[in-house]
Order: structure tokens, then C-alpha cells, then sequence
């Protein structure tokens, strides 16, 4: 199996399960587990702050310990075996330790996964988008499959399907991986790599880009939590719920087929407003026009709020970092703009959708309308 071909298997198995989990587990725990909406919002949200702890210290430590391959492996298995344990506890207390527990393993295959296309980029003739538009593809047909499921076999079917997911993250990553992934990522010695920290976390370019990237995937909150619920609310069926979350992600797969022959070229900056535009705008029509067909048609936003961003961070360390550098790189965004900043605009997210459901939508907007400013403010002193 060639290194293009194993990224994007790899890339596909994650991505199916991402697409169970990400917009369907805070419906289940509500449906299945019969928790309120707050209290599904509690423990995901706390999830998601130990999710954003462990991708930015653990993973860190595990890639200069380990290798990549031997750290995916372990993530593969170990996801798998906390996520067993949902099966037989139904109470609060017992659903808050596993999700902290799965919290603190399964995310990690994220920037795993991300760490592992960034350094191909960068040492071969790797294309990241085509790949990447395999995961984008594993994340429709889950919702696809989801929907078609939850619609005969009610939301149970959402654990099952995340659980055949896992064991087939388990088995792809057991095929034979890229040479350079069996590799360690630390420095030679202690110095170089206190050295090489220092360098990352004195660049202000970086921060500023990471915090930009912050402030975008943030935004999504409410509609990776809400998303599912906010559509039952309108009166739509499970199976048609599948297919308008897919709307998003046909549209991505579609820009990541196509994103180095377009945007390869173009400065980081650029991306990062034309995000931000699309985010803020994305989250007004949800709140301004509270219908289905409207949320639809915001859905082909997702192009610009979800992928321009994560492209153009993509794009940025991949440029300007050392392959060493990029799997702390990719933990910290993991942890920051994947986790922390999520979990907690999903809080935000929570209190704002009991007071009205629109309203949850419009508060991402304290995130997305930042992250533009920023952008503006230093695209010129940092130039990148």
C-alpha cells in the first residue's frame, strides 16, 4: 500500500467514526441515556476539556516516546475498549467517568492523524486534500448510514455503528504504514527539543494563526452539539437529518478534492478572513431565518467556516514548521481549537439554546467576529 493510498484509508475510517460522534453522541446520551439537554451538555462539554488537556500534553509526550505508528495503534485499541463500557452503565455519575475516559483517548487519533499527513506533505510527493476528501467521504456515509439506522432502529443504532467504526480504525491501522511514521518525532537531546518548543511558542506568527484557528473551529460548537437536536426540534424525520448534515459534508469533500489546485498559492491571512466571513454569516441566517430550508442552504458554508480554516492552518505548519515541531503543533490545535474552545462554547452553547434554540447559533458569533478582526489587525506585521 502506497503512502497516499494508506493516508487515505486511514483518513476514511477516522472520519466515519468523527461522523457518528461529533453530531450525533449529545442526541444519544439525551435519547438512550435520558439526560436533559444540559446535562448531555455538561458531560460532553467537560469531555471536551479533557479531550483539549490530553491532546496537548499527552499526545505530545506519547509521539516523543513513541512513534506514530505505535501511537495510533495504541489510541485504535484503547478507544475501542472504553467505548465497550458504554454499553452496560446508564446512570449520570457512571456516564460522565467513560466519557472523560473516552474523551481522554479517542480524540486523540485526530491530530494523529493530521500529525501523520503533515510530515508526508512534508517529506514526499503527498497531495494532503485528496486524502483528506477520503475522510471528508467516511464522514457522510456515516451520517448517511446514521440517519438510514436511527430511523428504523431508533438511537441505539448510534452506539453500534460507532463501535463497527472502532474496529475498523483498529484494522486499518494494522496495515503496513509509511516508513518515516515508524520514526520517532523527539529531538536527538533534551536541549534540542526544550529549543525547539521555545521556538514554537515564541513565534507570534504561529500564536496568532493558532489563536485565529481557535476562534473559527470554536465557532462550531453549537451546531456539532445542536445540530442533530435543533433539526428534531423543527420537526424533522432521523433519516432526512442525515441528509441535510450531509449537505456540509458533500460540499467539503468536494473542496478538498480540489483545495492544492486552488488555494495551495494563496497567503494564510487571506484564507482565514474569507473563513470568518463565511462563519459569522453561516451562524446570522441560522438565527435570522429559524427554517429547514435555510439551515440547509447554510450548510454549503461549511466549506468556508470548517475547511478554509483547517486548510490554512494545515498550509502554515507545513510551510513554516520543522517536521519535528509539527506533531506539538498539531496537539495544540487539537487541544485548543478542536477541544478546549469547543467545550467551552458548547457550555455557552447550552445555556443559550434553552432560551431559544436560534439563539445558541447566534452566540458562535462571539467567536467568528474575533477571529476576523484578528486576522485584519495582524495579516500585515506578521505577513503570513
Amino acid at each position: 500500500m502506497n503512502n497516499q493510498r494508506w493516508l487515505s484509508l486511514n483518513f476514511y475510517t477516522f472520519f466515519f467514526t468523527w461522523g457518528i460522534f461529533l453530531p450525533y453522541w449529545t442526541g444519544w446520551l439525551i435519547a438512550e441515556k435520558n439526560l436533559s439537554v444540559s446535562a448531555a451538555s455538561m458531560i460532553m462539554g467537560t469531555g471536551m476539556i479533557v479531550r483539549a488537556c490530553s491532546t496537548l500534553f499527552l499526545f505530545p509526550l506519547f509521539t516523543r516516546l513513541y512513534s506514530l505508528s505505535i501511537v495510533m495503534k495504541c489510541l485504535a485499541v484503547g478507544s475501542l475498549g472504553v467505548v465497550l463500557l458504554y454499553i452496560p452503565f446508564d446512570t449520570y455519575s457512571s456516564l460522565f467517568i467513560i466519557t472523560v475516559l473516552f474523551s481522554a483517548v479517542y480524540p486523540n487519533l485526530l491530530p494523529a492523524m493530521e500529525s501523520s499527513a503533515s510530515v508526508l506533505v512534508s517529506t514526499g510527493k503527498i497531495h494532503y486534500g485528496r486524502s483528506r476528501s477520503w475522510g471528508s467521504l467516511g464522514y457522510t456515509i456515516a451520517l448517511l448510514i446514521v440517519g438510514a439506522g436511527t430511523a428504523v432502529f431508533q438511537e441505539a443504532a448510534i452506539l453500534w455503528l460507532m463501535i463497527i467504526g472502532l474496529i475498523a480504525i483498529v484494522f486499518s491501522q494494522f496495515q503496513a504504514s509509511p516508513v518515516v511514521l515508524h520514526v520517532k518525532t523527539k529531538p536527538i537531546n533534551q536541549v534540542d527539543e526544550k529549543g525547539s518548543l521555545n521556538k514554537l511558542f515564541a513565534s507570534e506568527g504561529f500564536v496568532i494563526v493558532l489563536l485565529i484557528s481557535i476562534l473559527l473551529q470554536g465557532s462550531h460548537a453549537s451546531y456539532y452539539n445542536y445540530g442533530f437536536v435543533y433539526l428534531q426540534d423543527l420537526g424533522v424525520g432521523s433519516f432526512y437529518i442525515g441528509l441535510i448534515l450531509n449537505v456540509a459534508i458533500v460540499c467539503e469533500i468536494v473542496f478538498f478534492t480540489k483545495v492544492d489546485q486552488f488555494f495551495s498559492k494563496m497567503k494564510v491571512s487571506t484564507m482565514y478572513s474569507i473563513a470568518a466571513l463565511g462563519s459569522t454569516l453561516r451562524w446570522v441566517m441560522i438565527y435570522l431565518f429559524p427554517n429547514v430550508v435555510v439551515f440547509i442552504f447554510s450548510q454549503a458554508l461549511h466549506v468556508l467556516s470548517f475547511g478554509v480554516a483547517h486548510y490554512a492552518f494545515i498550509q502554515y505548519i507545513s510551510q513554516k514548521l520543522k517536521p519535528n515541531q509539527i506533531p506539538t503543533a498539531q496537539g495544540m490545535y487539537a487541544a485548543f481549537a478542536m477541544g478546549l474552545s469547543i467545550a467551552l462554547l458548547t457550555f455557552l452553547g447550552g445555556f443559550l439554546y434553552e432560551i431559544s434554540p436560534k439563539l445558541s447559533f447566534l452566540g458562535m458569533t462571539l467567536s467568528s467576529v474575533p477571529a476576523l478582526l484578528l486576522t485584519l489587525f495582524t495579516m500585515r506585521k506578521y505577513n503570513y
